[in-house]
């Protein structure tokens, strides 16, 4: 029995199974994405979905589904399911699915009558391609396979119905055949390496629904275009490969295609296997000398923040420094455009954000404990005394250095930090001025990078950093101290009293403006008002604008999603606090404040966690099935704990 593995019981109650998605990437921006039954549920899932540059900044969906028929003696049994108007499915394949496996690659069996019929998909790395394998593994007559592709051709924020412009001829290319529906898309290249009959048939498949798209209240209907079905024979014993791709592949080498990118894949073997597993579809080369995070699946783009709060635990948890510098590398020319006020050339967006550069120090912290704080200062030292001098000399558009040391920002119009929501173009949770969370990440950069510059020789700028440093401490609880916990920001004379999890960066960072005393106060007020199983809430319950579930419309959603929905990624912040305070007595407290995220391993998408979960029990995942923020944090304080108890 496998880690993540489903059995008919589970596959065959469409209120469980139409839940749970699954993911694969191709580590350059490609995907493949749907239930685990097989049944896309989203306008956003797809058997391939990829980038096209020349077209435009999004994915789109060439290849929706590939439904797949076992005939024998002049008999059907159609595998495949979609969702019609009436809450119809047709077909039920779902119902010949024993079991569903996704520990090294989506497996499933189906059985038909005394058919046994295995099925394995592989994403091919750095190529947008994807990979079908069949076996037959038992059969007591002759079979035959039929595939009927779905096609769609489209934006993924849009949705296809049936037209005329659509060009339905296809071309014969070795073992398969091509088509292009609209101009500007890439050929799709549908290839068995057996030789297949197909036949033409051209539909539309009109009606198709999307549940997810119909609850947020989206568009959700779609017409597909069918145009026509392969057939290939199989024997007892026999495999053969589907490939869907937009060039055309030599088909005798599927095989050792398949197997290669088998040999590379992490297998799902445990949680944290599936958090490493998870880390690497984040990973989005362009090409050998770009490398990106994205920020998650299905619809998010590379954000500079997103990116250096999740670059620690994606790299150097699996000790992969070589990850972490190629990232880096690429985001370090941009930075530097960004602060001579160029054209950053570049496919990462928000790097104007006022907290990005400061989370970019922090992320180097991290690589520091890693690589050594000298392999540190000798590759980014320079980056550091850079970021520093930008922001003393105030040439950021939106971060002032004030006379107390503390910077300020201007967040009533525009959304400035993470808690980035907007109605109307307008933040729904404004934070302005001194904002906590900016000004503990100021206080400890300037910190480490003082300490440094002091180890390193540079002792005019350590001493000037470090005057900085003791600036910010002094009016850092003057400001932000209420006397029992801190305000989230304080803009001229109105201080924002919300409990909120802002604060406790003050108490993780390994450099804090505040007492031992400020700190516990802290901590314990974010456990009794904000901890849950999945993370920290956005905002306590006590407060009156609170919202303990984040659904309805997208407006609904954006306005909750601040206000009381549980963010797992704070959980980093929140333990190291906490250990900070508790010390080695804490440990078992944080380990079981972590078991809630096994669970989310068989939820949702599966193998991955959430972009956030509602305020209140049974605290169900909502957003972005897949958000690296999340799976980095929680991946970096497992080796956190685990470095505490060594």
């Amino acid at each position: 029995m496998g880690y993540l593995n489903f059995d008919k019981s589970l596959l065959s109650n469409l209120e469980e199974s139409l839940s749970k998605e699954m993911l694969s990437t191709n580590k350059s921006g490609a995907y493949h994405c749907t239930t685990i039954i097989g049944c896309n549920t989203r306008k956003y899932h797809g058997l391939l979905t990829l980038p096209i540059k020349s077209k435009d900044d999004n994915n789109h969906v060439l290849l929706s589904s590939f439904d797949e028929t076992v005939v024998q003696h002049g008999a059907e049994f159609n595998l495949g399911i979609h969702k019609y108007g009436g809450d119809n499915f047709s077909p039920r394949g779902h119902k010949y699915m024993r079991e569903f496996n996704c520990d090294v690659v989506p497996y499933c069996i189906y059985r038909v009558g005394g058919v046994l019929l295995a099925k394995e998909k592989v994403f091919i790395s750095y190529e947008n391609r994807i990979l079908i394998k069949y076996t037959l593994i038992d059969a007591h007559s002759q079979t035959t396979l039929r595939f009927r592709p779905f096609l769609a051709f489209r934006d993924v924020n849009s949705l296809c119905v049936e037209n005329d412009n659509a060009n339905t001829t296809y071309k014969e290319v070795k073992s398969g055949i091509s088509m292009c529906l609209y101009p500007g898309y890439p050929d799709l290249y549908m290839q068995f390496n057996k030789e297949p009959k197909f036949i033409s048939c051209p539909t539309w498949n009109k009606g198709i629904e999307y549940s997810k798209e119909q609850e947020r209240g989206y568009a959700y209907k779609e017409d597909l275009f069918v145009p026509g079905y392969f057939e290939v024979p199989i024997q007892k014993g026999e495999s053969f490969i589907f490939s869907a791709g937009i060039s055309e592949v030599d088909v005798d080498s599927l095989d050792d295609i398949y197997r290669d990118e088998i040999s590379k894949s992490t297998p799902r073997s445990s949680f944290f296997n599936c958090l490493k597993y998870s880390t690497q579809q984040f990973f989005n080369r362009k090409n050998p000398e770009e490398l990106y995070l994205l920020a998650g699946y299905p619809w998010f783009k590379c954000r500079a923040r997103d990116m250096f709060i999740s670059l620690p635990g994606v790299s150097l948890t699996s000790d992969d420094l070589t990850g972490f510098e190629k990232i880096m590398q690429t985001i370090i020319p941009a930075i530097y455009q960004f602060m001579k006020g160029e054209q950053i050339e570049s496919d990462v967006k928000e790097l104007d954000q006022p907290d990005v550069l400061l989370w970019a120090i922090w992320a180097l912290q991290e690589y520091a404990k890693e690589s050594g704080v000298e392999n540190m200062w000798k590759s980014y030292g320079q980056l550091l005394k850079d970021i520093i001098e930008f922001i003393v000399k105030q040439k950021h558009p939106n971060l002032f250095l004030h006379e107390n040391g503390l910077l300020y920002v201007n967040g009533w119009e525009k959304a400035v930090t993470w808690m980035n929501s907007t109605f109307n173009g307008r933040p729904i949770t404004p934070r302005s001025g001194y904002v906590v969370e900016i000004n503990a990440l100021w206080y400890n950069a300037l910190r480490f990078t003082a300490e440094l510059a002091g180890s390193f020789g540079e002792a005019y700028l350590a001493d000037t950093l470090s005057a900085y440093a003791e600036r910010a401490k002094e009016s850092f609880s003057s400001v932000f101290w209420n006397g029992v916990y801190l305000y989230d920001f304080v803009a001229d004379s109105y201080k924002e009293q919300s409990v909120r999890p802002n604060m406790i960066f003050a108490v993780s960072l390994a450099y804090s403006p505040l007492d031992n005393k400020q700190k516990k106060s802290i901590v314990d007020i974010t456990t009794k008002e904000l901890l849950t199983p999945k993370g920290l809430r956005s905002l306590s319950p006590k407060s009156p604008n609170y919202h303990g579930t984040c659904e309805g419309s997208q407006v609904d959603r954006d306005f909750s999603s601040f206000q009381g929905a549980v963010w797992p990624w704070l959980m980093g912040a929140y333990i190291e606090a906490y250990l900070r305070i508790y010390k080695l007595s804490g440990v078992s407290f944080a380990e079981r404040s972590l078991i809630g995220f096994e669970e989310e391993m068989y939820l949702n998408c599966i193998g991955s966690i959430s972009e956030m979960y509602d305020a209140n029990p049974p605290f169900k995942g909502r957003g972005g099935i897949s958000f690296a923020m999340n799976v980095a944090e929680i991946l970096r304080i497992l080796k956190v704990l685990k470095s505490f108890k060594a």
